[in-house]
């Protein structure tokens, strides 16, 4: 079997949020996009996830063209794509886009062991700048320690 293989990621989404549960779900993506994911030409930042009439949806991300010279005029790299989930995944999904101050980003696209183009996104809560200067702090004193040791 194939090890999964991670082929876009949001860094930005881990710094700027605190992960309340994680999970996994295919996209609905067309022959050209998947060529040019795999690539690792996906660009996660900036994009959300929402529930619209009973689906969930990816917004905001972009896939360049594969091929930018043999490209459709109706292709639009930031178009809204659907995102696969269990009807029982959605209901519970549902419960969380209720609650105020959540929300849904994408974490990262990665190929699973059959080779399937997946997307992993988490339901976050918005940190306030307060830890993320804490976050700051405790990085740089790691580094210090690092290269104290070192030498």
């Amino acid at each position: 079997m194939a090890a999964t293989k991670v082929l876009a990621e949001n860094k930005k989404a881990l710094f700027n949020y605190q992960v309340l549960e994680k999970l996994q779900a295919g996209l609905v993506l067309k022959g050209q996009e998947v060529k040019s994911i795999r690539q690792g030409r996906m660009n996660l930042r900036a994009s959300f996830v929402v529930v619209k009439e009973g689906e969930i949806f990816l917004l905001g991300a972009s896939i360049p063209p594969y091929q930018p010279n043999n490209l459709r005029e109706e292709y639009n790299p930031q178009r809204t794509r659907k995102i696969l989930l269990k009807k029982k995944e959605i209901r519970h999904l549902l419960g969380f886009a209720a609650q105020k101050g959540l929300t849904m980003v994408p974490l990262s696209v990665y190929n699973d062991e059959h080779n399937k183009i997946k997307l992993e996104f988490a339901v976050v809560k918005g940190k306030r700048e307060i830890d993320k200067r804490e976050v700051i702090k405790r990085r740089e004193a790691d580094r210090e320690i690092q290269r104290v040791l070192k030498h």
